[in-house]
């Protein structure tokens, strides 16, 4: 793992995600090395050739952050990396960002894969408006393993459970979705008991990782692969429809409260108009 720290100007950045004003990254890249990560963009931007899960520029910033600017707004933690990597132990970031963070008069989101995040549990009880999400996409942890260097899945769970026990509204954010393996079903029932909500959000597969995926998914689950192929290269829709239709149904009649994600990027360029 390559490390670094670097400057920044600002902790808080405006927010192009339709359910936050403001973003806070304190890292950028991540070690949990996801294969399906989105935010593997961001080398972009970065000037790092590494290989995504292999870098991590530790961010440091003199100036406080705004808490005026932030005062009923929503803030979340974080978009492009897991701001409770296991080098967050190490540098505290996240938690310096926490202690500013009480007592201000604004929603928090923090959005993790790691049960770290119960190290600052006694901040988290002192936040005015907080939720916590955690992404499971499975009970295997075989494949979990296979997808990430995140913590198991046994862990995030009772690190969801323990949330819930104090206090704080707990998400499961049942994501990303992989068509013909994620079994919904099998996950809530797992799990309601210490869930305030479910947020679904499918595979998305762009960029590099798409061969990367569709790989892995020909390699481990040849009986899935024409179907891949039908959704990711041929895009057909109506598996996402149909599961659509089917989450509506089950969360109705189980009285689940949840968000459907399905349609990310109309959601964003609703939020632009």
């Amino acid at each position: 793992m390559k490390i670094k720290e670097i400057k920044t100007a600002d902790y808080l950045s405006a927010s192009k995600l339709p359910a936050s004003d403001y973003v806070i990254n304190p890292y950028v890249g991540c070690p949990h090395a996801c294969k399906y990560c989105y935010a593997c963009f961001m080398k972009r931007f970065t000037g790092h050739d590494e290989e995504w899960g292999t870098f991590l520029d530790v961010k440091r910033c003199d100036k406080p952050i705004h808490v005026k600017k932030i005062e009923n707004k929503s803030v979340f933690l974080s978009s492009v990396t897991d701001c409770y990597n296991q080098y967050e132990e190490k540098y505290g970031i996240t938690r310096m960002i926490l202690e500013q963070l009480v007592g201000v008069a604004c929603s928090l989101d923090i959005s993790t894969k790691s049960k770290l995040i119960l190290r600052d549990l006694d901040l988290l009880k002192k936040m005015n408006h907080l939720q916590v999400s955690m992404s499971i996409n499975t009970l295997d942890d075989g494949f979990r393993s296979d997808m990430d260097n995140a913590s198991s899945i046994r862990e995030r769970l009772e690190t969801l459970k323990i949330l819930h026990e104090n206090g704080i509204k707990t998400i499961l954010f049942l994501s990303p979705i992989f068509p013909y393996i994620t079994d919904f079903r099998e996950i809530l029932e797992y799990s309601q008991k210490f869930i305030d909500v479910y947020w679904f959000e499918n595979l998305n597969l762009r960029g590099g990782y798409k061969k990367v995926i569709l790989d892995y998914i020909k390699m481990k689950y040849p009986q899935f692969y024409e179907g891949y192929i039908q959704i990711y290269l041929k895009k057909d829709k109506s598996y996402w429809v149909e599961l659509s239709q089917e989450i509506e149904i089950y969360c109705a009649k189980e009285n689940i409260q949840y968000v459907n994600y399905f349609y990310h990027e109309e959601l964003v360029k609703n939020k632009e108009n």
